[in-house]
């Protein structure tokens, strides 16, 4: 597998493994307040779940992408 289909693969991983994180996440942990009454604590909390979510489907996409085109996935 060439370099571009690992990136092009990578990144619909990353898109698909961060919105199904995302909604997990926010469905647990968020809140949907109105924005008057979030404070900045709230907006912070926010920021670092989505942050930490980005990181996580960056690693898991690149792991997987990684795995099968060494021909490993399973083994």
């Amino acid at each position: 597998m060439d370099d571009q289909t690992q990136q092009r693969l990578e990144t619909l991983f990353t898109l698909g493994i961060g919105f199904g994180l995302s909604q997990l996440v926010t469905n647990r942990f968020i809140e949907d307040l109105v924005p008057e009454q979030r404070g900045i604590k709230d907006d912070i909390f926010r920021a670092l779940l989505r942050a930490g979510t980005t990181a996580t489907s960056t690693v898991l996409a690149s792991v997987i992408v990684r795995r099968v085109a060494r021909g490993h996935w399973g083994s």
